[in-house]
């Protein structure tokens, strides 16, 4: 497997004046440490007004700072949306990235989820689906054509050459914003990468490989002619400690994540200061739910970890993301969750790779058949909130 790290840029109340400087500087330390210490994937979000959950609303500008302190990690956008954004201003502003990067973009795509969101940018939460679906028609052939033209149900583009190009050629590899089967699904079937936002067990992510491939091999309806990137990879809360005690202490506030997400897409729009998220995540953790999911995720000792990732590892997917900063974890533990994952447990799981590469082929190649499943809502809804409890 391939290791990821995440950033929503989270700031849970109270703020200081300087609290979004450090928020962003700290991170920045940080991915300049993992590039160091041999992680592949960096990946930041872009979200709009949801206070505390995620402070990332310019991901291209975070990631180019971040292009100029680091040498080998790739830069993934997780994801930006399509739905708030004009598709030449994505096209120019990721080739802008590659070129600055030399190359090392991941290209994540997605819809934007809640209403909070949606609205000011005069989009409604039930068009989604097809503006996304129109955006990507209209913004992937601006990356190889010198002179494209638009005109769909939500975009319409005079002829231009969108400039500048990006340095992988035809463009970086895509990705999809994926958080239940059904978008797994839809990914395979695109033939985009799978960025499963959502806390599986081991379990589950064997069933959503199945899926993913199956939808990928057999069903594949590209939207336009981009390059498929045939990948899954999955969020998990992370932090990494001498026993497992201190892990769990030190990454107290991980679940904040999923609940804040849980909060802006049940309640909005939500207005400026009404709702302090972090108070109400306090009273959360102490309901039978909250105690559930606060024993998931990659939390523990190396030891502990290993065996988790082993189990991962069985259900063949390319990648875990690490999720570190959430919640109020500290830049310190942060960095030293990062240094002894690296050294005790991340080597023997890429020196792996070759072998799931070696698989992934003849999955491709139709020589392995994996197991597929239809969508069942209920029954999903039910296995999502078993796995938040075991992930």
């Amino acid at each position: 497997m391939k290791f990821g790290i995440f950033y929503e840029h989270q700031l849970p109340r109270p703020w200081a004046e300087d609290s979004e400087y450090r928020l962003l500087q700290n991170s920045l330390a940080q991915i300049e440490l993992a590039d160091k210490l041999g992680y592949d994937f960096a990946w930041e979000v872009e979200h709009h007004f949801l206070e505390e959950y995620s402070h990332s609303s310019a991901p291209e500008v975070f990631l180019a700072a971040a292009s100029q302190r680091t040498k080998n990690i790739r830069l993934g956008h997780g994801i930006i949306q399509l739905t708030t954004n004009h598709p030449a201003r994505v096209a120019e502003r990721v080739s802008t990235l590659d070129l600055l990067s030399h190359g090392r973009v991941e290209f994540g795509i997605g819809e934007a989820a809640s209403v909070t969101e949606l609205h000011p940018f005069d989009r409604r939460f039930r068009d989604k689906r097809s503006i996304w679906e129109d955006a990507v028609k209209c913004c992937l052939p601006m990356f190889w054509s010198e002179g494209w033209e638009y005109e769909g149900e939500w975009f319409k583009f005079p002829l231009r050459n969108v400039i500048p190009k990006s340095r992988q050629k035809p463009h970086p590899p895509l990705w999809v914003a994926c958080s239940q089967l059904e978008t797994i699904r839809m990914a395979g079937m695109r033939g985009m990468g799978a960025l499963g936002f959502q806390f599986l067990s081991a379990d589950m992510a064997h069933k959503w490989v199945g899926v993913y491939y199956n939808s990928y091999v057999k069903r594949l309806q590209k939207l336009c002619d981009y390059k498929t990137n045939p990948n899954i990879a999955l969020v998990s809360g992370f932090m990494c400690s001498p026993t497992d005690e201190e892990a769990q202490k030190k990454a107290e506030g991980w679940t904040f994540f999923a609940f804040a997400l849980r909060f802006y897409n049940a309640h909005g729009p939500v207005a400026p200061g009404t709702v302090n998220l972090w108070e109400e995540y306090q009273k959360f953790k102490k309901t039978p739910e909250g105690q559930k999911v606060a024993t998931g995720g990659l939390i523990g000792s190396p030891e502990t970890l290993r065996k988790r990732l082993a189990a991962f590892e069985d259900s063949h997917i390319d990648q875990v993301i690490l999720l570190n900063q959430a919640g109020k974890n500290t830049h310190e533990d942060i960095c030293s969750s990062l240094e002894l994952f690296a050294k005790e447990v991340m080597p023997e799981f890429q020196a792996r790779e070759p072998e799931h590469q070696a698989w992934k082929k003849r999955v491709l190649a139709g020589e392995i058949e994996l197991p597929d499943v239809e969508p069942d809502p209920e029954k999903e809804k039910l296995e999502t909130a078993m796995a938040r409890g075991r992930a």
